[in-house]
């Protein structure tokens, strides 16, 4: 008993000693170490401070026929009551019991001719949504889709002030809009870099969502050069942002706008942890050009792209997926004129790199009409350099369908065992066809089975090239099918309409 009091005495006072050695021990720690955990923690009161005076709530507002209401009954339904109950509806004049009414007017009898009365229209509110001073006499950036269709645009400012804005420019493509109010001396926001901006860093929203206003929200950058749209890339964030959100500004930690609220992913219609922003120098160089102009001048070349797959891409040894598939090209289009061809691959504009078909129109949208610039094709396993004059964007053309008109039926070859072997049997392409796809050559498949039509392929489809070698004619179709090697995928250059597209034959296993 003795030992196991003694023991207890020892333990306690090494316990005591323990919690004495670990108090000294947090003595001595540096106060910089506990400092910087503070540090990781952000504050933004001072961000909202600070950016918050030039944050405003835009409401718009249309304009819409005025249907009747208050008791009056629209046409349709006072037509319906003579019809089918041969008199005026309850109240209306002449119905029965109404001041001055007669009696009741038989069916079917020609209703009496009443001079038109100018439809009223009346204002109802269409939308809120958030924008933020871009100079302090009375610029305000926000998004398109935020003033589209409105015949009035109210911008509140945060001190409760309410103006009247003119449109001075929206760009749909890149949904940026500009309004202007009559004010001076305004708190205009900082704009920041955009390449400085981090995967990472943390970020702060304010608007408007569902209509209460100066809302504060913040997340983190979740990525950069987010591929959601056809000329802007995307910055990602995991800021709540709902609808109302539209148009505010996305604010980094030096209190600068790096971005405008622009989109959510959803299913539900609200906040699921991911939405996105344009970045702000695109929006800058948008916003300038709708202020000098009210419109935004953007570059084509008139060619429709798509995607490289790995697999084409080994086959037709360009090594990596890169570049931009050119499926067709437009008649009198800047890139017929320069000899783009269908099944072509841009892989650079102007030496810059074509990593994703997206990089295409971009850097052809960002270039001024009229510039002549170099485009960068791999054709038949070689690189081309092809000098295109820049055209302003017009609205997209539908594409031509191959005439259906008839003509002599082509001269049939005979198929060949190594034709067969992929499923193919084809055919002369006939001169109307050639005519209408402007094409030199090609063949025409008349079926397409096993290997073939796992492919994609289908009956009509004219095949331009297989592999890298041209294909102008049966003969030429059938030498290039007889040197490819049959145990690999064989890939042919397939024109539909005027749509070309690669296509791998696998062997049959």
């Amino acid at each position: 008993m003795m030992f196991y009091a003694e023991g207890k005495k020892l333990r306690a006072s090494l316990f005591v000693c323990a919690l004495m050695v670990a108090a000294a021990t947090a003595s001595l720690l540096p106060v910089t170490s506990v400092q910087a955990q503070t540090r990781t923690l952000p504050d933004f009161t001072d961000l909202v401070d600070q950016v918050g005076p030039s944050v405003v709530n835009i409401r718009t507002i249309e304009k819409v026929a005025q249907r009747a209401g208050n008791g009056e009954m629209d046409e349709e339904m006072q037509e319906f009551f003579r019809r089918f109950f041969g008199q005026p509806p309850p109240g209306a004049p002449g119905a029965p019991g109404a001041p001055g009414a007669t009696p009741g007017t038989p069916r079917g009898a020609p209703k009496p001719n009443r001079p038109q009365q100018p439809v009223p229209e009346e204002e109802r509110p269409r939308g809120v949504g958030s924008g933020f001073i871009l100079t302090a006499d009375g610029y305000v950036m926000t998004n398109a889709h935020v003033v589209e269709d409105a015949s009035e645009v109210m911008v509140t400012l945060p001190d409760k002030r309410e103006f009247k804005a003119k449109l001075i420019g929206a760009d749909k493509r890149s949904d940026v809009a500009v309004v202007k109010i009559e004010a001076t001396g305004l708190p205009a926001v900082k704009v920041g870099d955009i390449s400085k901006l981090r995967v990472g860093e943390w970020v702060m929203a304010i608007g408007s969502p569902f209509g209460l206003e100066n809302t504060v929200t913040a997340g983190i950058v979740s990525a950069k050069q987010r591929d959601t749209g056809e000329y802007l890339p995307f910055i990602q964030t995991d800021v709540a942002i709902n609808p109302g959100n539209s148009g505010g500004p996305l604010i980094n930690m030096r209190g600068e706008v790096v971005g405008i609220n622009s989109q959510i992913y959803s299913r539900s219609g609200g906040f699921m942890g991911i939405s996105f922003a344009i970045p702000i120098d695109e929006a800058i160089r948008v916003s300038d050009a709708l202020r000098t102009s009210g419109r935004v001048s953007r570059g084509r070349i008139g060619v429709q792209i798509d995607q490289v797959s790995k697999d084409v891409a080994e086959s037709i040894g360009l090594g990596k997926a890169q570049g931009a598939l050119v499926r067709s090209v437009e008649a009198g289009s800047p890139g017929e004129k320069a000899g783009v061809e269908p099944g072509d691959i841009i892989t650079k504009f102007d030496g810059k790199a074509i990593d994703k078909p997206s990089d295409l129109p971009r850097l052809v949208g960002n270039t001024k009409p009229g510039t002549k610039s170099t485009l960068t094709v791999f054709r038949r396993g070689s690189a081309k350099d092809l000098t295109v004059t820049i055209a302003e964007i017009e609205p997209d053309k539908p594409a031509k369908r191959v005439s259906d008109k008839e003509e002599p039926a082509p001269k049939v070859a005979p198929t060949s065992a190594a034709a067969k072997s992929l499923g193919l049997a084809v055919s002369e392409l006939g001169d109307a066809q050639k005519k209408e796809l402007k094409l030199k050559g090609g063949v025409k498949i008349d079926t397409a089975t096993e290997g073939a039509a796992r492919a994609g392929l289908k009956e009509g489809d004219v095949i331009l090239a297989v592999g890298n070698a041209e294909v102008g004619n049966v003969h030429e179709f059938e030498n290039a099918i007889g040197k490819a090697d049959k145990s690999k995928a064989v890939t042919v250059l397939v024109r539909r309409g005027e749509w070309a597209q690669y296509a791998l034959i696998r062997p049959a296993r």
